[in-house]
């Protein structure tokens, strides 16, 4: 059975507000958005909870599935879907159709939405990855620029996942119920040099973040309530 997430009224009533605006998600899991990059003959992964789901192995609600690629593979993910589904450049909550029209995303920082038409829900939220030089490059610290294969690794499903300890980094700047509880299961398990890149990296970035004191613990923490 999966941890519910256990939304606050107020994320509730938030999502209800999305959803209106931006209409209704049905996102893939794991092995539907393999199936649909099934051909795709670049790089692609999943970030977010699926990621730290698959590293884990602790199950749990998720709202959608993060998939990633690099900005520089755009056009390939273009030629990909072809006229079987619309893409759309999602810059903090605008959005502009991904099409002949407008071949460019809005920021290379954003993301893609993607859905069959303007009848059916979004099916893949897809953060880009910027890139240099086809090198991974992370959207918080610019100078952490590595070969794809440092960031990422394979799970036994044969998906590709972003690192643990970097989906936490990014989960730090949002610091939200989930996050924490997904910070509890993932840090016991973490090899120390990487429990040491997690805490250096929130030092730099979040000085006065409030899972520091946890993250100076060797291993783990209190057991999630």
């Amino acid at each position: 059975m999966r941890e519910p997430l256990d939304l606050t009224p107020e994320q509730v009533a938030e999502d209800e507000e999305f959803f209106a605006l931006y209409g209704p998600w049905d996102p893939l899991d794991p092995p539907g958005l393999a199936e649909f990059m099934s051909g795709f003959g670049r790089p692609w992964w999943i970030v977010g909870g699926w990621a730290i789901e698959a590293f884990t192995g602790v199950l749990r609600e998720h709202e959608d599935v993060d998939l990633s690629i690099l900005a520089c593979d755009i056009p390939a993910l273009r030629e990909h879907v072809g006229d079987r589904w619309h893409l759309w450049s999602n810059h903090g909550g605008t959005l502009r159709p991904l099409n002949d029209k407008h071949p460019d995303v809005l920021d290379v920082r954003s993301q893609i939405w993607v859905r069959r038409s303007a009848q059916d829900p979004w099916i893949i939220d897809l953060p880009i990855t910027p890139d240099r030089d086809g090198l991974w490059t992370s959207k918080r610290m610019e100078d952490h620029v590595v070969p794809l294969e440092e960031a990422t690794w394979v799970a036994s499903d044969g998906i590709r996942y972003l690192n643990p300890e970097i989906v936490l980094l990014y989960k730090a700047a949002l610091d939200r119920p989930k996050d924490d509880r997904d910070l509890a299961r993932t840090w016991p398990l973490l090899a120390p040099d990487r429990q040491a890149w997690l805490r250096d990296a929130v030092r730099r970035l979040h000085p006065d973040h409030p899972w520091l004191p946890r993250l100076s613990l060797s291993r783990g923490f209190p057991p999630v309530e």
